[in-house]
Parts: structure tokens; C-alpha cells; sequence
């Protein structure tokens, strides 16, 4: 039987259409509305389930009558059906909070945020936790949305206590009042999203920590001591009343990592790449011990575990030739963290579209590890502009089957072609992902067919 509260939902994307399910699912009214047009496969679940949706508009008296909204985490607070919300005064809740409130009694809430590395860290998370047959369900801002891993557990309930690992963007927690980690993690706060912020770095932070906002006594907090932005936010008020745990740099060496006095982990063995992930790597192992699962679990997890594609991605050797798909580093510190994980001479596939970047973090690490860089994007201009100085080849491309024939060229054996875009993929591609798997068909079909052609063009190298 139908409950007499109306929730309508903004959005049928992944998080909409997961909270659209749970909400039909106890019984509320549900009304779903996106502007775009709905993805077939989620038009085909509301269908389904006999949810009512519209698409390709948002019709304000289907809208207004709600006694609550469940706003999906991409539709910013200026645009015209939220101010219309927001006047007549309709609670607006997302997604993460909401099933929050209806997660099962007893269950336990690792949230992770950063403005890199929380999609590895969560998957590496879960995976440690599930080695050693903890009752585990990832989703967030990857995966399923946290109300369809409720929703699956309402459904399907289960006496072993769940622990739900979540990756949480800055949007989805702009969204929350009472969602409260039982363990949270911050990763890092570099600049990203900031037309979301009114272009101030301390309104971006402040809504990272908003992960810490509701913790209790008992929960933990993980942090990394020594990210400058979030020492700063930090000194000047207290962020949580949870037990504070630092990671600190220091603690790997050669692929081995220590977490406090009493444990050392090797990663050698392992897929995960480069000084950044050996960070990401100590806080999931911290979490893990703190949920009770032994080292040797840890271990033997760490060496299986294989990290989610177009993360730093190992695609093929061709050639002796080492191919990497780096597309979901779409900032610069990405790239930063990518470049600095080089070990051999690297030629560097760069662009897309761009969001203000300042390249000069860069400048070392593109000066002592670079050997060639292959723009790939509509408007290569900022980037070119960065680094004609530092007399390397700069090639311009338009595909990634282009930039992959043009890469060819420039690599020999013992060499990397690393795919890191430090940009958006819009401007050429439908997302990272797009842009990843068109990389990798390019590499894996033969990247060194006429591969000496581009770099001989006069018109397309600038030197």
C-alpha cells in the first residue's frame, strides 16, 4: 500500500533511478523527472517497476507537489526547477542520504573522498575486506548507488552484518545532513569542480569534509597529514569528534609499504603503481585492520588485487613498448601523480578539454621524464603554449588511433606511451571511458603501422 508522502526525484541516471527503486520499494509516491533523455536501460527499469518518469524536461507542477526531493548529485543548485524548489520551501535530500536512512540496522559505513584516487581506494578496499569474508557491498559514486545497495539488501537480507564501502564525490556530499561513516577517508584536496564552488578552493574543502561532519566517538577518520589544503582547513577548527588516524609519507620503500610499527606489506607483487597508490594502498590496509581483517589476508589481497581500467592501466607491450591508459586522470595533479610513477622515457599523450589548468606543477616532471608529447584534443593551444619551451616534440592529433599511430613513432624499446589527459574528454570522446577503451582499441590493433608518417609532418610539429 502506497504511503501518502509524494517523493519526487531529479535525475534517472544511476543515483536517481537507485533511489526511485528503494523509495517505490517502501512504499512512497514516486515521481522521477530528468531534463536529458533517459539512458535506455534505466528507462527500461522505471518502466519495469511501474515508475513514472518524464525526460527531456522538468514540468514544475508534477515537481512542486513533492513532500520531499531526492536530488541527483550532478544538477547544481542554479538551475531554474531547484530555485523553484527551494522557494516554496520542499526538503531536498540525495541519494547517499537517503539510503543512509534506511540502510539496515547494524550495518557498519566506510565512506571514501578525495579529489583523487577514492575510485582505487575504494575498490582496493572492498577487495581486502572481502579476502577475508567480511560481508561486503562497494557502490557510491562508483558502481551501484548506495539506495540500490540498500534497496538489494531490503530484498534479499542477510544475519551477517553488512559493511557497506562507499566512494562519495564532493557533489553527493554537498547533499547530506545526518550520513555518518563509521570509518571515513580524505584523500587528498587539490583543485577540481571549483565552477561548483564560486571558484573558491575553501568551499571545495569544506564540502570534502563534510565526510567528517556527523562521526561520533568511536568512529575514525583517516587523513593524509600532509596535504597542505587540508592541514590548513584543519588548523584553524575541529573538524570531528572521531579518533583521528595521519598517514604519513615515509612509509614505502621499493614497493614496500609499513602501516605503524607493527606491519610491513609488499606490493611488488601486486598491479598497483607508482608513490600515489602505495598511499592509496596504507589506507585501505588501515581500514581493513581497523574492520579485524588479519595481515595475512591483507597480503594475500594485495597481490590479487587488479585496479578498475583507465587507471593508470597497463595495456599491452608491443614492441617493448609499454602501453599505459591513464584517461581517468582528467586534472593536473593527476597527471602529477601519473608522470612521477614513470620509470622509463616516456612519450606523453595530453589533452581534451580544458578546465583552467595550470600546467607548471608539471614542469619537472615533463622536463626530466618526457621524450615526446602528443596532444589529442580540438584546442591543443594552452598546452602547447606550456611546453614549447622546453624543446621537445610536440604533435598534435585529432583520434586516439591518431595520437596511438603518432606515439608509435616516437617510442622505441624499453620506452612507455602513457595515456594522461589532464583534461575533460568531451570535446572528442562521450567520457574517460571513452576515451580509454578507444586508446586501448588503437594500441592493441597495431600502433606501429605507419608509425614514422606523423612525426615527420612539419605542419603538425611544433619544436
Amino acid at each position: 500500500m502506497k504511503q501518502t508522502k509524494r517523493i519526487v526525484i531529479l535525475g534517472a541516471g544511476e543515483s536517481g533511478t537507485g533511489a526511485a527503486l528503494l523509495a517505490d520499494r517502501l512504499g512512497y509516491t514516486v515521481f522521477v523527472s530528468d531534463k536529458s533523455p533517459v539512458k535506455p536501460e534505466f528507462k527500461t527499469t522505471l518502466e519495469h517497476h511501474g515508475i513514472p518518469f518524464e525526460e527531456g524536461q522538468h514540468s514544475l507542477d508534477r515537481i512542486l507537489n513533492a513532500d520531499e526531493v531526492i536530488k541527483s548529485p550532478g544538477i547544481p543548485e542554479k538551475t531554474e526547477v531547484m530555485r523553484a524548489i527551494r522557494a516554496k520551501g520542499i526538503p531536498v535530500t540525495g541519494e547517499i542520504e537517503f539510503g543512509w536512512r534506511h540502510r539496515p540496522k547494524g550495518s557498519r559505513i566506510v565512506a571514501i573522498t578525495g579529489s583523487n584516487g577514492k575510485t582505487t581506494t575504494t575498490n582496493l578496499t572492498a577487495h581486502l575486506l572481502q579476502a577475508a569474508g567480511l560481508n561486503v557491498r562497494m557502490g557510491g559514486n562508483v558502481g551501484n548507488s548506495f539506495a540500490q545497495l540498500v534497496l538489494d539488501d531490503l530484498q534479499t537480507p542477510d544475519t551477517k552484518e553488512r559493511i557497506y564501502v562507499l566512494e562519495v564525490s564532493s557533489f553527493q556530499l554537498d547533499d547530506t545532513e545526518k550520513f555518518r561513516p563509521n570509518i571515513a577517508l580524505l584523500l587528498n584536496i587539490t583543485p577540481d569542480h571549483l565552477d561548483r564552488y564560486d571558484y573558491k578552493l575553501e568551499n571545495y574543502t569544506a564540502s570534502k569534509f563534510r565526510i567528517t561532519k556527523n562521526q561520533k566517538r568511536g568512529d575514525v577518520f583517516i587523513y593524509n597529514a600532509f596535504d597542505p589544503v587540508m592541514q590548513a582547513y584543519m588548523a584553524e577548527r575541529s573538524v570531528t569528534a572521531a579518533k583521528k588516524l595521519a598517514v604519513r609519507r615515509g612509509f614505502y620503500k621499493d614497493g614496500n609499504i609499513r602501516v605503524g610499527r607493527k606491519y610491513a606489506f609488499d606490493l611488488t607483487k601486486g598491479n598497483l603503481r607508482g608513490p600515489h597508490n602505495m598511499f592509496n594502498a596504507v589506507c585501505a590496509i588501515r581500514t581493513a585492520l581497523l574492520l579485524g581483517v588479519g595481515p595475512e589476508y591483507i597480503q594475500q589481497a594485495l597481490n590479487t588485487f587488479v585496479p578498475p581500467p583507465h587507471r593508470l592501466e597497463l595495456v599491452a607491450t608491443v614492441n617493448g613498448v609499454t602501453w599505459i591508459n591513464d584517461s581517468k586522470a582528467t586534472n593536473v595533479d593527476s597527471v602529477f601523480y601519473a608522470l612521477q610513477a614513470m620509470e622509463q622515457p616516456t612519450v606523453w599523450i595530453v589533452g581534451g578539454q580544458d578546465k583552467g589548468n595550470d600546467y607548471t606543477p608539471l614542469m619537472p616532471l615533463v622536463r626530466k621524464k618526457v621524450k615526446a608529447i602528443v596532444c589529442m584534443g580540438v584546442d591543443n593551444s594552452k598546452i602547447i603554449d606550456a611546453f614549447k619551451n622546453m624543446k621537445k616534440p610536440i604533435v598534435e592529433t585529432r583520434s586516439a588511433a591518431e595520437a596511438v599511430q603518432t606515439a608509435a613513432g616516437f617510442a622505441v624499446a624499453g620506452d612507455t606511451v602513457l595515456l594522461s589527459p589532464a583534461c575533460a574528454s568531451f570535446d572528442l570522446f562521450k567520457n574517460y571511458e571513452d576515451r580509454g577503451e578507444q586508446f586501448r582499441q588503437a594500441v592493441t590493433q597495431n600502433p606501429t603501422q605507419n608509425s614514422k608518417l606523423k612525426t615527420q609532418n612539419s605542419n603538425n610539429v611544433t619544436r
